[in-house]
């Protein structure tokens, strides 16, 4: 029996690899320092504002979610 095993990164060196890991570490930072900031705000707002808003307290982190992440 035979069986190949290829590299996940293949072409791709260790440096670049762990740039890309960096990256990906910073954009998840910044995603979810928007996420808890707008859930901050959101939670804050009185149940009247939210209703002027049109927002049920209940759905206040989809919508945190969706600003920070995309739908």
């Amino acid at each position: 029996m035979t069986t190949l095993t290829a590299p996940f990164f293949s072409g791709s060196s260790l440096r670049s690899r762990f740039e890309a890991f960096r990256a990906q570490m910073s954009e998840n930072a910044a995603k979810r320092k928007v996420y808890f900031a707008i859930l901050k705000e959101l939670e804050q707002c009185s149940p009247r504002d939210l209703q002027e808003l049109r927002i049920a307290p209940s759905s206040i982190r989809q919508i945190a979610h969706e600003a920070a992440y995309g739908a």
